[in-house]
């Protein structure tokens, strides 16, 4: 496990392709340099061999009126031949500990109700459904 570094971005355009999210390795390469200077977001890979990319997972601390200080799982993916190996709990390991150290509480994340398999895995972690929800959206 080590943070992300433009070198990745290839393979975790790659990746988000697999989450549903397609992106260029340029767009990918771009979004990591925005999150390099903020303290409160950490962009981890996880390696199968060194240079090889199986996953990644993007979590940012969250100050908000209405509760306190959380983090939130921005996404998460591990590689489709990679996956129920438990890189994506070491991955989830490494959030949680990023998150207690920066005081937040609690951890959260959203997952598409079409994702059952990854619904079971937080599960199995000891995440709970707090709620079901819309998700809305317009381009500006």
């Amino acid at each position: 496990m080590r943070a992300a570094t433009p070198a990745d971005a290839p393979q975790i355009a790659k990746l988000s392709g697999q989450l549903g999210y397609p992106a260029s390795a340029d767009e990918v390469r771009k979004r990591l340099a925005e999150l390099a200077g903020d303290a409160r977001s950490l962009v981890l890979v996880a390696e199968a061999a060194p240079g090889e990319v199986v996953g990644w997972i993007h979590v940012q601390e969250c100050h908000l009126i209405e509760t306190d200080t959380r983090a939130e799982v921005c996404g998460l993916v591990v590689e489709e031949n990679h996956r129920s190996r438990g890189t994506g709990r070491i991955l989830m390991q490494h959030a949680e500990n990023w998150a207690r150290s920066r005081g937040c509480a609690t951890l959260v994340l959203r997952s598409n109700v079409l994702r059952t398999r990854a619904h079971a895995f937080y599960e199995r972690l000891g995440y709970q459904t707090i709620k079901t929800q819309k998700y809305f959206r317009k381009t500006l």
